[in-house]
């Protein structure tokens, strides 16, 4: 057995586990090793954990889950972490949702390029009563959000992106979330080791300028929009004024979201009700 997998001593505080952190890099030591601390059952799974940590693998896939919104999602290994700034698309497509819901009816919710579901599981728990679906191209995604949404009752489909769809769900969605990736292919390569060594290239590579995925859900967005539902779309703020532009060339009404302290800028586009 290496040193660097040899069990801590059973007497192992969180200092001693802040310390193997922050010796490896880790910004957020103290925070993790709480976290790491909760979920081992013993020296061992914390030395184990510490070890698969200190060598770059990302928090959540180390402990299996990530926070977000209030809620702990499953993330399996390789599947996308969710982002805290996702919050804000959260916030913005429950704001719709609600409006939805206080005109009497159901809304019902897409979320698309789902990774591990955390936006369809956050949609639901904040609004209640949904039709959810979800979809993504990676098997691993799918399979860990079935098992984020099956308490929300969600269907969640394999395929590329509407190609993945019952065709009755056509036209009938009020909050259509596609967290879909927008970083330039050049620009991958400087993202954190954690991201781009762990997490799917497809969640990550938004083409050219960042924009290719965007494209095409925008292209066909408001076929399968309800008349007054909305595409919410995560972009960089440099890109926001171009994706409001694809958007809009999609049929839609678009306007953007920022939130400075989460660092995040949102575009939503709303198919007109007439």
């Amino acid at each position: 057995m290496s040193d660097s997998l040899m069990p801590l001593p059973r007497a192992a505080t969180y200092t001693t586990v802040v310390a193997q952190l922050r010796a490896a890099g880790c910004v957020f030591a103290e925070d993790e090793a709480r976290i790491i601390l909760a979920a081992a059952t013993g020296p061992e799974e914390t030395a184990a954990m510490v070890a698969r940590r200190a060598g770059g693998l990302p928090l959540e896939h180390v402990v299996g889950w990530a926070e977000f919104c209030g809620l702990r999602i499953a993330v399996d290994p390789g599947v996308f972490v969710p982002r805290r700034r996702t919050e804000l698309l959260v916030r913005e497509a429950v704001a719709l949702g609600r409006a939805a819901a206080r005109e009497g009816r159901e809304p019902v919710v897409l979320d698309l390029c789902c990774g591990s579901g955390a936006v369809g599981a956050a949609l639901a728990a904040a609004l209640g009563r949904t039709r959810l679906h979800a979809a993504d191209l990676d098997p691993a995604a799918v399979a860990c959000a079935a098992r984020n949404l099956a308490r929300a009752g969600g269907q969640v489909h394999r395929g590329d992106l509407f190609a993945a769809l019952p065709a009755g769900l056509c036209g009938t969605v009020d909050l259509l979330a596609a967290n879909v990736p927008y970083v330039p292919s050049a620009a991958v390569g400087l993202l954190p080791a954690e991201a781009r060594d762990h997490e799917a290239l497809i969640a990550l590579d938004g083409g050219g300028d960042g924009l290719d995925v965007m494209r095409r859900v925008a292209a066909h967005a408001a076929e399968w929009l309800a008349p007054g539902g909305s595409l919410l779309v995560e972009s960089g703020e440099r890109q926001a004024e171009a994706a409001a532009g694809i958007l809009a060339g999609g049929g839609l009404l678009p306007r953007v979201a920022t939130d400075d302290d989460l660092g995040a800028t949102v575009v939503i586009g709303t198919r007109p009700s007439g």
